[in-house]
């Protein structure tokens, strides 16, 4: 409670409020975050930052002097971090690739945790990209759309796939065959809207 009365947090604290059917607890060093489409997992900095769950809020407290430029942004950074934990626990994360192939035909299918591109460039060996556990991928037509409830797992599996399909050897302005992202990790559309 805040020495003024007014029932806002005093400075160097945050509260983030949950989303219902969503519960979060402190696990050593790891705060774990729960709701309808899986768990998200993210280890908490203890030594600079205080993180406490209780119901449906997790309040955030800095262990650092509140008055610092660095520790305000870790505050905020923190807030941010938990709203995108509840997010893709309520409705997941989705991105987008687009699959484009100018000059030779490419083949992509999913297998096991990783994506197999075939005939990249006219290639006699496939090129292997690999899937972050908790992340799901399918092909649909010329896209390949990628989900899961950690934005961070499902943005750094989207960049391992268009890294591997990367053109060393040949003029970029001509050969655009590869495999780019074309929506960032985003939260899911509600089902039914």
């Amino acid at each position: 409670m805040s020495s003024d009365g007014s029932g806002a947090p005093p400075l160097g604290e945050v509260r983030v409020e949950l989303p219902p059917g969503v519960q979060a607890r402190l696990d050593k060093d790891q705060l774990v975050v729960k709701g309808p489409h899986g768990e998200v997992h993210r280890p908490v900095p203890l030594g600079a930052l205080q993180v406490t769950p209780r119901g449906q809020t997790v309040t955030l407290r800095l262990v650092v002097p509140p008055e610092r430029k660095r520790a305000r942004a870790l505050i905020n950074t923190w807030e941010r971090h938990i709203a995108n934990m509840a997010a893709g626990v309520t409705h997941g994360f989705e991105a987008r690739m687009k699959v484009v192939a100018a000059h030779f035909p490419m083949k992509v299918a999913v297998k096991d945790h990783s994506v197999v591109i075939e005939n990249f460039l006219g290639e006699k060996y496939p090129r292997t990209a690999s899937i972050l556990p908790g992340v799901e991928a399918k092909v649909d037509g010329e896209f390949l759309i990628l989900s899961g409830p950690d934005i961070e797992r499902v943005g750094q599996s989207a960049a391992n796939i268009e890294r591997t399909t990367k053109i060393r050897d040949y003029d970029p302005r001509v050969f655009q065959d590869g495999i780019y992202i074309v929506d960032k990790a985003r939260p899911k559309a509600a089902e039914g809207a």
